[in-house]
């Protein structure tokens, strides 16, 4: 599995943290999460992760979910909304998914409750027209971000500061859009991205790029594979290809897209380095053809 030598930014509010854990690893304490260590990142939401967790169909949050009407939005399509019921862990950060072209968000629905129910809040979007281009979609990701921090009914569950944008296909390309636009996003998710712009050097947000092996509609060789090394080095990314997947591989129950989706974003968004293990140095096995990033070498 090829890695780049560029070693992750790690936020100053993890930094104490990581020292922390350094001095348990030395001194052979058990692995077991202080209250200290929980108070030092805020964010930190949930149990300790494990394979078996990520790879559930379901996390460790119940969650509920609503329709927004298109009628009562403005710069996108409407969607639902996923949100853990819980009240007694705070806030939580929001993630918001387009689907691809032609595509409205069924295509898409089970990533809703499977990411909410790991503490986030969630919304599925359907776009303005099944026919937009990345560009625009990009835009209502955004729009879509605003509305759940502004006006929905769970704004009050949602820390504004965490915010990150996913989406398949055009959508992929439309959260590439999102992320370049928003440098203050903290998680994109790309799920065979399709854009006509191969070049993302502006992009600064952390962003895992998840291709399919034989994709003939965005062939990783000309989409992911691009969007990947022109994303700067100094950036936190990730490229994850799936064996002999298609382009269709978000479109029904996909475990290792799942795992990686939510341990990104629990990393990113969430601040929580205890994901870190399942980013770097990532997964294997034979579901996977290839996964690139950009951890520090061993």
């Amino acid at each position: 599995m090829p890695t780049t030598a560029t070693r992750p930014r790690i936020p100053v509010r993890a930094l104490a943290r990581l020292a922390v854990a350094a001095v348990l690893a030395a001194g052979g304490a058990l692995a077991v999460p202080s209250a200290a260590a929980a108070a030092d990142n805020p964010y930190q939401r949930g149990p300790a992760p494990t394979v078996a967790v990520l790879e559930a169909s379901r996390g460790p949050f119940a969650t509920s979910s609503y329709s927004v009407s298109a009628l009562s939005v403005t710069g996108f399509g409407g969607g639902v909304v996923y949100y853990p019921t819980s009240t007694a862990e705070g806030t939580f950060g929001a993630v918001a998914i387009s689907p691809g072209y032609t595509a409205t968000w069924s295509s898409l629905s089970w990533l809703g409750p499977r990411i909410a129910s790991h503490g986030f809040v969630v919304i599925g979007i359907e776009t303005n027209t099944l026919l937009d281009q990345p560009d625009s979609r990009g835009r209502q990701l955004l729009a879509a971000l605003d509305y759940l921090v502004q006006r929905s009914s769970v704004r009050g569950r949602i820390d504004a500061g965490r915010l990150a944008v996913a989406g398949h296909s055009m959508g992929g390309g439309g959260s590439l859009e999102a992320a370049a636009a928003r440098p203050s996003l903290q998680a994109a998710v790309p799920l065979a991205p399709w854009n006509l712009d191969k070049t993302w050097s502006g992009v600064r947000v952390p962003t895992l790029i998840v291709g399919g092996e034989s994709d003939s509609i965005a062939p990783v060789a000309t989409h992911s594979v691009p969007f990947y090394t022109s994303i700067p080095a100094s950036s936190e990314k990730a490229y994850l290809e799936l064996n002999g997947a298609s382009h269709f591989f978000p479109q029904t129950v996909n475990t290792p897209t799942a795992r990686q989706t939510v341990a990104w974003l629990k990393r990113f968004v969430d601040d929580d380095t205890r994901y870190e293990q399942f980013l770097c140095p990532g997964p294997s096995g034979s579901a996977i053809e290839e996964y690139r990033n950009t951890c520090p070498s061993s």
